[in-house]
């Protein structure tokens, strides 16, 4: 009888120690959150935000992409595509995407093929979604071209805008724009309120979820502590913080 006893003990033992290799991963993994930088930029640019969105508990992914020498759509397939399927791989329960200008395109485009898993969010600063006029009046240029690139040829407003024939996309979707800038001349260019490199205007989509203005120039806004909230609180609260700093 006692060695009866001893033989179902250890068969029960054994059965839980299985059980628990055996265990699927769980399906509440870490979230993450993918920085895209603008045009001509770099990861180096997204650094703070990153930083902050770490301190706030988010996996960040901070990966540079070739901005001035693909088209909007490689850059959203082959580069976008890896960092969304680097997260997947990781077990991640919600992917978050922030951008910045061009990158909110990026996001746009990848989205007309792709999904991100339920609950995940986006938040766009300061994105030409409507295009922009500033590279109307400058994609002729031979030097705007060489800095620039094919994605840079597709941001105008004009037939073959490439933000203005992108279908509507799921989820919500946060826009932070600019309302200050370093460059008279370039928001001379633009008609409206502006950052210096695209109209408050045209930075809105139709789909998005909410919005916000910052003072802000488009080259730093990225940078800026009240942005940086902003993006912290949407990716929380699925909104902005319409009055921060009341108790």
């Amino acid at each position: 009888m006692k060695i009866l006893c001893m033989t179902l003990v250890f068969v029960f033992c054994s059965v839980l120690a299985v059980s628990a290799e055996e265990k699927p991963p769980s399906k509440t993994g870490p979230e993450f959150v993918i920085l895209l930088h603008g045009m001509a930029r770099s990861a180096r640019s997204m650094q703070p935000l990153a930083k902050r969105l770490t301190e706030s508990g988010f996996t960040v992914i901070n990966t540079g992409y070739p901005s001035t020498t693909e088209t909007v759509e490689t850059l959203a397939e082959r580069y976008l595509g890896s960092m969304v399927d680097q997260c997947r791989k990781k077990n991640a329960s919600k992917i978050h995407i922030v951008t910045h200008s061009l990158g909110g395109i990026v996001v746009r485009q990848y989205l007309q093929n792709h999904a991100l898993p339920e609950g995940s969010r986006i938040v766009m600063i300061a994105p030409p979604n409507k295009g922009s006029e500033l590279v109307d009046k400058l994609r002729s240029l031979r030097v705007y071209q060489w800095l620039n690139g094919p994605a840079g040829q597709e941001l105008g407003t004009g037939p073959d805008s490439l933000p203005k024939k992108l279908k509507p996309v799921k989820g919500e979707i946060g826009v932070i724009a600019g309302n200050a800038t370093w460059n008279p001349l370039f928001s001379w260019l633009i008609p409206g309120d502006d950052d210096g490199k695209v109209s408050i205007r045209n930075t809105k989509l139709d789909e998005m979820t909410d919005f916000i203005v910052v003072f802000s120039s488009h080259a730093f806004i990225m940078r800026n502590t009240a942005v940086m909230e902003q993006v912290v609180y949407f990716l929380r609260n699925g909104k902005f913080d319409h009055q921060p700093g009341r108790s």
